[in-house]
């Protein structure tokens, strides 16, 4: 069978397009929700938005604070990294607990290969194919109790391997290990993925292998790489970078251009890969990335300027 790569895969927005309408049909989930690689190249040719950003800008200009705070270091201090072998945790507030490893990772679950808009909450921008599958799969797997209100998210604690760890001014002064967390509604939301690899490839170092955490609709630090441990849980988990600056970052962190960071503008971002240090493109800011249609439900009622 022919391995998917980046220009066979159905954009997003045609796949929810597809999900509805076999929703109503009654058949959502069903094998016909195959990739339609005609519409997908066409669209990646002729829409700015759809635009994939370079790889080598992917692989290269990343926020992971573990290997280094500047935008190259991750590649240059992850290169060593081992991420097999690996094991994932799920516990907590479930019935049927749960340790997988690499090869569960990469071949238990059916992977999909899927398009999402990526925002940093830096106000910058890309357009990533990645590799995964629904996060909702697996929390469905470990049997969430009635208790289950959220989902916390740690990354790999190993100082030895991760120099930002050891050191915490070379990791931003961060306490770790790393920890996310989102409501239960938004994991088990389809968009939100568990990523194992990206342009059709299994996920490098610095990109968070061999599991992450991609949630389109979110700034990219609620994206948590490396994953180890994910624990259902009655209470809102406390995140890492709402623990350091609460003023700054919010639990929920859903991309909003009416939402300013107190030190800049969210109104619009950088996009990366679109040209020189001084000619590159800017865009408006799309509220929740572009992905309303899809998300907001999920908020309804809730004031997005106080839950940021």
């Amino acid at each position: 069978m022919k391995k998917l790569i980046e220009n066979d895969v159905t954009d997003e927005r045609i796949f929810h397009q597809r999900r509805k309408i076999l929703t109503a049909l009654g058949v959502a989930g069903s094998s016909l929700l195959l990739p339609d690689f005609a519409r997908a190249q066409k669209l990646l040719e002729t829409d700015p938005a759809l635009t994939l950003t370079p790889e080598d800008k992917v692989i290269g200009y990343n926020n992971f604070y573990e290997f280094g705070v500047s935008k190259d270091q991750p590649q240059r201090y992850a290169a060593e990294f081992k991420t097999n072998p690996w094991t994932l945790t799920v516990d907590g507030e479930v019935n049927n607990p749960l340790t997988l490893d690499w090869d569960d990772l990469h071949n238990r679950f059916a992977l999909q290969e899927r398009i999402y808009r990526f925002r940093c909450v830096e106000a910058w921008s890309m357009v990533i194919p990645w590799r995964g599958f629904e996060l909702n799969q697996l929390i469905k797997l470990a049997d969430p109790t009635a208790n289950a209100k959220y989902v916390r998210f740690e990354t790999l604690y190993d100082p030895q391997q991760m120099p930002g760890q050891h050191d915490r001014y070379f990791g931003g002064g961060i306490d770790y290990p790393y920890v996310e967390g989102l409501t239960m509604q938004e994991a088990m939301h389809p968009l939100t993925l568990m990523a194992v690899g990206l342009y059709g490839k299994d996920l490098l170092p610095q990109n968070g292998a061999p599991v992450r955490l991609t949630v389109p609709w979110k700034y990219g630090f609620k994206s948590i790489k490396s994953v180890v441990k994910i624990t259902l849980t009655e209470q809102q988990p406390l995140n890492t970078w709402q623990k350091l600056a609460a003023h700054e970052y919010g639990f929920y962190a859903n991309v909003n251009p009416e939402v300013d960071h107190p030190r800049w503008s969210q109104a619009s971002e950088r996009v990366i890969g679109s040209g020189g240090l001084f000619s590159v493109k800017r865009q408006p800011t799309l509220l929740f990335n572009g992905y309303a249609d899809e998300v907001a439900a999920l908020y309804q009622g809730l004031d997005l300027r106080t839950h940021f």
